[in-house]
């Protein structure tokens, strides 16, 4: 999963043609407390235990959509959540859903990303490589700052928070 969530950032992520760069993703893998797979599959989990390159998709405290991309590494479930991207394509369209105009609050966390982009629990289990999603590669290999996780109260001490440096549409600032 380490691999993989790093090489996450800068990854142009569309979603029926509007997102922009991934700028920040937190990485979950199997043995990890905080992860949604710790305890084995059930059936809002399932797709982590699925092939790679699908969307795990689920409601935070009931409230917010958050979309993962399962990366299962060496067959284990493994998932990188998508926190924020750099809002660049229909952003009017992302100023509808979110109910905002600055480009900042638009896409600066998983909740309002998974608004923004119109993701619900209908895009859990869906390929990556498939519409309504698109991926496209990163111009180059930017610079990575990583931390510790958000939101979570098990394995605090890990530094899996990846964020692209000095991007002002990340969630929170490392």
């Amino acid at each position: 999963m380490h691999e993989v969530a790093p090489d996450l950032i800068g990854v142009t992520l569309l979603v029926d043609g509007v997102g922009g760069p991934i700028v920040e993703v937190e990485a979950y893998d199997p043995e990890d407390p905080a992860s949604h797979a710790f305890r084995g599959p059930t059936a809002r989990n399932a797709v982590m235990f699925g092939p790679p390159g699908h969307a795990y998709v689920y409601r935070s405290y009931g409230i917010h959509w958050c979309i993962n991309f399962v990366c299962d590494v060496d067959g284990r479930a493994e998932a990188a959540l998508i926190r924020a991207l750099a809002p660049e394509r229909a952003l009017d369209e992302m100023r509808a859903r979110r109910g905002v105009t600055a480009e900042r609050d638009l896409c600066s966390g998983p909740g309002k990303l998974c608004q923004a982009l119109a993701i619900t629990g209908a895009f859990d289990g869906l390929p990556l490589d498939e519409p309504p999603f698109t991926l496209l590669s990163r111009p180059e290999a930017p610079e990575i700052v990583t931390g510790p996780r958000i939101g979570i109260t098990r394995a605090v001490e890990h530094t899996w928070r990846y964020g692209l440096k000095g991007s002002p549409f990340l969630s929170r600032r490392f």
